[in-house]
This record gives structure tokens, sequence and C-alpha cells, in this order.
């Protein structure tokens, strides 16, 4: 347990996260900071372009800009101690980088409502501050082991809907509503110009 910025977090949750994430490892992606700030994530990494993230336009692939991003939006949504996993993400390419610049990403969590929660990471270039990228994450908390539905209570695809429960032949589609064949979605091949 740590104290920062007045408020206790269990550093212990992200740290073995991050230290069992190889990925993020293999790309050189550097830890700088990881808190809670008024009971909200906040984290803060660093990466350099290696020639292996070089596209051939001799920028830096948005690809690898995005998982700086989502790494760092990782860090920021665990720090609060919960897994805490994806749902979604966004993001913004601003402007491209090159071989050699160390970019620095800078994770906010925003919001976070029940399970949910919001992060902005913002991208940029170190040496001169310039702005890269900006990613919108949205984050959902794990379910603790002791609340997830016991495999007894789960229902067998079997047993989906019983056979009561099907619908009677009366409240079945009329003929009329069904799609005409003719209707169905035809490919063909384009003609020659």
């Amino acid at each position: 347990m740590t104290i920062m910025g007045g408020e206790a977090i269990d550093r212990g949750h992200v740290l073995s996260m991050w230290e069992a994430d190889r990925a993020s490892r293999d790309l050189g992606i550097e830890l700088l900071d990881v808190e809670l700030r008024d009971g909200l994530g906040y984290a803060l990494t660093r990466m350099t372009i290696s020639p292996a993230m070089v596209n051939g336009h001799g920028i830096a692939h948005g690809g690898y800009v995005f998982i700086l991003a989502d790494s760092t939006f990782a860090l920021a949504c665990n720090a609060g101690g919960m897994t805490t996993v994806a749902s979604g993400a966004d993001i913004s390419f601003v402007s491209s980088t090159r071989l050699d610049d160390v970019l620095i990403a800078e994770g906010i969590e925003r919001a976070t409502y029940g399970r949910n929660g919001i992060t902005d990471v913002t991208v940029t270039r170190e040496s001169d501050r310039a702005l890269v990228a900006e990613f919108r994450g949205r984050s959902r908390q794990a379910r603790p082991a002791s609340a997830a539905r016991p495999a007894s209570a789960a229902r067998p695809a079997s047993a989906a809907r019983p056979a009561s429960a099907a619908r009677p032949a009366s409240a079945a589609r009329p003929a009329s509503a069904a799609r005409p064949a003719s209707a169905a979605r035809q490919i063909r091949p384009a003609k020659d110009a």
C-alpha cells in the first residue's frame, strides 16, 4: 500500500499486471508513474520509436502509437486496484513521428460509473511537446470471483428456450412478410470498362 496525493492505493495489482505485460515490455514501453488523483487513475509512460516501428512512409506506424496509448490506458484504469479491461477505444492521429522520436503518453481516468470508466490518453513527442495523438478508452471492471455466476447456475444451450416457450404457429411471421428470394442481395461481377 502506498500513499500518493493523500490517497492510499494498492500498487501491487497494477504493478504485477505491468510486469506480466510482455507486449509492452518488448516494445520498450517504460512506466514512469502510476497513481490515483482524486480517486481516479493516472499513468505516464514513454516509448522510443525503433526501426521495426517505422512504416513504408518513413514514419511511425499508427498501430505502435495506439499500443503505447492502450498500455497507458490499462495502467490508469487499473490504478485503483480492481481488474479492469478495455471495452473499446478510439484514437485520433494528429501528427506523425519518426525513427528515434521519444513519445510520452499521459493517461487520465476521467470518470468511473458502476463498473465502467472513461480514460483519456494524450501522446506527445518529448523533444518539442508536439501533440501526436488523442486516445479515449472505455473500460469495464471484471466481476470479483465471488460475484461471478457459479457454473451450476449457467443454463445449457439446449435449455435456452424451453419447448413450452416456443412461439406458437399463429405468431409466426406471415408468408406475406417473408422476404422474397428476388430481394436477396446478389453480388455481380463488375462490367469491364
